[in-house]
C-alpha cells in the first residue's frame, strides 16, 4: 500500500510539474457534464488562471453548460466546442474514461500528442482506458474532485471560495450527500466549508430544484416501471424509460435524476434507467445497492464506471438494449 502511495504521490507531483511549466491549458469534461467533471475542471482551470496561465473549458455536447452548474462558472471560462483549438499545447481532461466520452472533442486529445504536447487525464474511473500522456488516476477516490484538490495542494494553490465552490458541487453530488464517503472526503468537505462554501446555496441547485414539468414526466416514466426479481443472479433489477415525449422541454439534469428515485426500490438491488437523446439512440445509467458489479455489465455493453454506478449508451429498441443488459448482469461478478 505504501509503495501505491508514493506512485500516486509520485504522478501527481509530475502533473503539477506539467501543469507549472505550462502558459496555455485547455481543461475538458466528459459530454454532458455533471458536477464532478465541470467542476474539477473549472476548479483547477480558476487556480491556474490566477497563475498568470490563459485557460479554457469545454465539453463536446451540448453547447452550453446545465443550468445548475452556471453559477460554477465564476470566471467565465467556459468556451463553445468550435473555439477550442486544433491542437491545444497542454490538456486536461477530468472525469472522463475513455476519449469516446469527449464526442467530438476527441480529435483533440489525439492532435495534441500528436504534436509533442501534454494531455494529463484526472480520473477515479476503475475502466480508464489510460489515452493521454500523464495519468492521475485514483479508483478509490469518491469523485474526481478529490484528486483535483490534491492537484491544487501540490501546485500551491489558494483555495478560494469559488475554487472550493466547484470542488463541493462534485463532491456532494458523486457522493450522494456524503452517504458514500470515507473519514478522507468528509475531511475533505471540512477544509471546503472552511473556505466559505455555503452547503445549502451549492446543494439546492444541483439535487433539491425542478420545474413543475419534472413532476409530469416522473409520473408517466415511474408508471410504467418494470421490478424483474429474477433479474441480476435473482438479486432483481428495476427499471424505468425515459423517452423523447416524456422529457420534451425538460433539462438534461431533470432527467439524469431519474435514476436516483428508480435505485430507491427495495426489491431490486440493480436499477436502469433508459433515456432517449434522440430518436433510437439511449443513455443508460446503471446503480447498484452493493453486491452487483455494474461497472463490468456497462463495460461489456460498451460503457464503463464504478462497480456500483456506470453507464454505457447504445442505439436500437429499448427491449433489445434491456435484453442485452439482463445477460450483462447475469455475467457480472458479484462483489463482497
Amino acid at each position: 500500500m505504501r509503495e501505491a502511495d508514493d506512485r500516486s504521490e509520485q504522478v501527481v507531483a509530475e502533473a503539477a510539474r506539467v501543469l507549472s511549466a505550462a502558459s496555455d491549458v485547455t481543461l475538458f469534461a466528459h459530454i454532458n457534464p455533471d458536477a464532478d467533471a465541470l467542476g474539477s475542471a473549472l476548479a483547477l482551470g480558476m487556480a491556474l488562471r490566477r497563475r498568470g496561465c490563459a485557460v479554457r473549458v469545454s465539453f463536446g455536447a451540448p453547447d452550453h453548460p446545465p443550468i445548475s452548474l452556471r453559477d460554477l462558472d465564476a470566471d467565465g471560462l467556459v468556451v463553445p466546442a468550435e473555439r477550442v483549438p486544433a491542437a491545444p499545447p497542454t490538456l486536461v481532461v477530468c472525469d472522463t474514461g475513455s476519449l469516446q466520452r469527449l464526442g467530438r472533442l476527441a480529435d483533440r486529445v489525439e492532435a495534441t500528442i500528436a504534436a509533442g504536447g501534454d494531455v494529463v487525464v484526472i480520473d477515479h474511473h476503475v475502466s480508464n482506458t489510460r489515452y493521454g500522456t500523464t495519468h492521475v488516476l485514483d479508483e478509490s477516490a469518491e469523485a474526481t474532485v478529490l484528486i483535483v484538490l490534491r492537484l491544487l495542494d501540490e501546485l500551491g494553490a489558494e483555495l478560494d471560495l469559488p475554487i472550493a465552490r466547484c470542488l463541493y458541487a462534485g463532491l456532494v453530488t458523486d457522493t450522494r450527500s456524503f452517504r458514500n464517503a470515507s473519514p478522507r472526503t468528509h475531511q475533505a468537505a471540512v477544509r471546503l466549508l472552511e473556505a466559505g462554501v455555503d452547503p445549502e446555496a451549492v446543494t439546492r441547485p444541483l439535487l433539491d430544484t425542478h420545474p413543475f414539468g419534472w413532476l409530469g414526466m416522473l409520473s408517466g416514466v415511474l408508471g410504467e416501471a418494470k421490478l424483474e426479481p429474477s433479474a441480476a443472479h435473482g438479486l432483481g433489477l428495476v427499471h424505468a424509460v425515459v423517452r423523447l415525449a416524456h422529457s420534451d422541454g425538460l433539462r438534461s439534469e431533470d432527467v439524469d435524476s431519474v435514476i436516483d428515485v428508480v435505485r430507491t426500490t427495495s426489491e431490486a438491488e440493480v436499477a436502469a434507467v433508459l433515456k432517449e437523446t434522440e430518436p433510437g439512440s439511449w443513455s443508460v445509467s446503471l446503480r447498484s445497492d452493493s453486491r452487483v458489479d455494474v461497472g463490468h455489465a456497462a463495460a461489456t455493453c460498451g460503457g464503463g464506471g464504478h462497480r456500483l454506478a456506470s453507464g454505457f449508451t447504445a442505439r436500437g429498441d429499448a427491449e433489445d438494449i434491456l435484453a442485452a443488459l439482463r445477460r450483462a448482469l447475469d455475467q457480472a461478478p458479484l462483489l463482497d
